[in-house]
């Protein structure tokens, strides 16, 4: 191949280039913002995508979609956020509270879809009817639920006199789970002991402690980190015995004990759905918050015989999957 021809051979393979990558730009993007890790969130994603094609757009096909993880630490968030603002994303889907409280500081033009506890308690939006400004989303109702966990744990385990609750203190959702979760226990005769983990090697620390107060069962806050971390908290559970109560199906599938909370399959693909709408445009400010209308109760009775426990016919009858 003489010089001449190379060099046209290139140029053309670098137009063709230039092109894809002025077709893509082209294209809608949408940052994608979460807490947790790509791997703890994979099971959500065609979820996600899902819901997004019900409105008409497929990811690589006609969006694109930049993904951000803190894996955990929260305090990369604002940064993470800042970058996708940066980055004149077309639209951001922000995952758990304190990934959207980024998002809403870092943008106040940008659309927001979000799925988190109390958005309006936590400023996020006006109201759940009408939420106004670049937010909306799904309420995950995460401690609304608190006192129906504690009610599901003591009957599992109604001899559990100290019930202990991990939360995460860097969630911000964790000061109310603990305004809430004493009520409850006392409901149930139980006293509460609080315990605090915002790292992989302080959720061990918490197990070691929760063995020091005796404590008979224990309440799971529902946390990115906490998400990441299932099978470091299913495994801590099993060896020192403790029956454990968790937000999502997953945990127990493996190997936790018991599960309630809404499907966050639904809620997820829910987010898909606004987004397609947001992108075919739809304003924020006019779709109403969602709320679950889905509620899972998981039971893993391979777990329930290891500590011990016989699982009562009612909450066998009330569960939506049965492990074994």
């Amino acid at each position: 191949m003489n010089r001449r021809k190379l060099l046209l051979l290139l140029g053309g393979a670098m137009a063709a280039a230039r092109a894809l990558r002025a077709q893509q730009r082209a294209m809608p993007v949408i940052g994608w913002l979460s807490g947790t890790s790509a791997g703890a969130s994979e099971p959500y994603l065609a979820a996600f995508r899902q819901g997004l094609s019900e409105a008409g757009w497929v990811e690589g096909q006609n969006v694109i979609r930049e993904y951000r993880w803190a894996e955990g630490h929260y305090d990369r968030l604002p940064a993470l956020a800042a970058d996708l603002v940066g980055r004149k994303v077309d639209l951001i889907v922000a995952g758990g509270t304190t990934a959207v409280l980024a998002a809403k500081s870092a943008t106040s033009t940008i659309p927001i879809v979000f799925n988190a506890a109390d958005p309006v308690e936590f400023g996020l939006v006006a109201s759940l009817a009408r939420p106004g400004g670049n937010l909306t989303g799904v309420s995950m109702m995460n401690a609304e639920l608190m006192a129906k966990r504690v009610e599901l744990l003591s009957e599992l385990v109604p001899h559990a006199r100290v019930i202990a609750l991990l939360v995460n203190p860097d969630n911000p959702g964790a000061e109310r789970m603990m305004r809430e979760v004493p009520e409850a226990a006392r409901a149930k005769g139980a006293q509460l002991q609080i315990l605090k983990a915002g790292t992989e090697s302080e959720i061990d620390a918490a197990f070691a402690t929760l063995v020091q107060l005796h404590a008979g069962a224990l309440v799971v806050q529902a946390d990115p980190l906490f998400g990441r971390r299932r099978e470091q908290l299913a495994e801590l559970a099993s060896r020192h015995a403790i029956p454990a109560i968790y937000d999502w199906r997953e945990f127990v599938a493996v190997g936790g004990l018991i599960s309630y909370g809404p499907s966050r399959s639904v809620a997820i693909r829910q987010l898909g759905i606004y987004v397609g709408k947001i992108l075919n445009g739809a304003k924020p400010a006019d779709l109403p918050v969602q709320q679950p209308t889905t509620f899972e109760l998981v039971v893993n009775l391979n777990t329930a015989k290891a500590l011990g426990l016989t699982v009562p016919p009612s909450i066998l009858a009330r569960a939506d999957e049965v492990i074994e």
